[in-house]
């Protein structure tokens, strides 16, 4: 099946199979990630105790690990949750946010993705740049990688690590370490709205939920977050704002429908 088909499929299953999405994330954005996984069709569940982790996760049809506000109880959390995932066949997505900004961010990384090794990572080109070993600056959360050679880095990342790598930014980049194709939807905009980043990861983490096929999961994620960003710009009138626009884009997610996706996807392949 043609990729443009895939994800337009992909969206069908979710709102027909509303997929339960477990995340350990950070509080920063765990409404916003909640509600963006409920506006387009999936079931969100936002739970991180030691005790119950591991249960949880084994009602869910994916597990998202979002590492933006990092503790000692919820990295054993992860840990925990995430082998357990791995173990029942669950979907693993890793947001490895503001990796490379403190040792801790950056040694919890690379412990999850060699103890539990995530199915997908979905990370801005800082982040990506960092797991695969790259000297790059790094100013808190903030993505400062310019976009070069996006596509040869996510490539011979996925490839090393055996997992699909999602690159979001002026142009997204996706790859399975076979496959690449790059993603042009989306509007500046986005990025003056905290928690776009793990939004789209929540989105990624629901198509993963309806698929084996995490590639054209993470395009769909991806995809959706981008188009909604276009529509929901679009819907600005003078006067309105950030506030506004982040309603928007709730509702624009919200409204996508399959053929939506499929026919307005700007999708390149290299």
């Amino acid at each position: 099946m043609e990729l443009r088909a895939k994800i337009s499929a992909n969206l069908r299953a979710v709102k027909e199979k509303s997929p339960l999405i477990h995340h350990i994330t950070n509080y920063v954005t765990v409404n916003d990630c909640a509600n963006i996984v409920l506006a387009i069709g999936g079931s969100p569940v936002m739970a991180d105790d030691l005790e119950e982790v591991a249960e949880m996760v084994g009602f869910a049809s994916a597990l998202v690990l979002n590492i933006g506000t990092l503790n000692s109880r919820t990295i054993e959390s992860m840990l925990v949750a995430g082998l357990k995932a791995k173990e029942l066949g669950v979907p693993i997505i890793l947001d490895p946010v503001g990796v490379g900004a403190t040792k801790l961010r950056t040694n919890t990384s690379e412990r999850l993705i060699r103890e539990v090794k995530p199915d997908v990572i979905r990370g801005n080109m800082s982040e990506i740049k960092v797991l695969a070993g790259l000297d790059v600056a790094i100013k808190g959360v903030d993505s400062l990688a310019d976009e070069q050679d996006s596509s040869i880095v996510a490539k011979k990342l996925a490839s090393e690590l055996n997992c699909v790598i999602g690159i979001t930014g002026k142009t997204d980049v996706v790859s399975d370490g076979l496959q690449v194709c790059l993603l042009d939807n989306g509007h500046r905009i986005l990025s003056d709205v905290t928690g776009t980043g793990c939004m789209t990861t929540s989105l990624v983490g629901t198509f993963c939920g309806v698929t084996n096929d995490y590639y054209a999961a993470v395009v769909a994620g991806i995809i959706s977050m981008g188009l909604a960003g276009e529509i929901a710009q679009a819907s600005l009138h003078h006067g309105e704002g950030i506030g506004t626009f982040r309603a928007r884009l709730l509702d624009s997610i919200y409204n996508l429908t399959p053929e939506i996706l499929a026919q307005e996807g700007k999708i390149r392949y290299e």
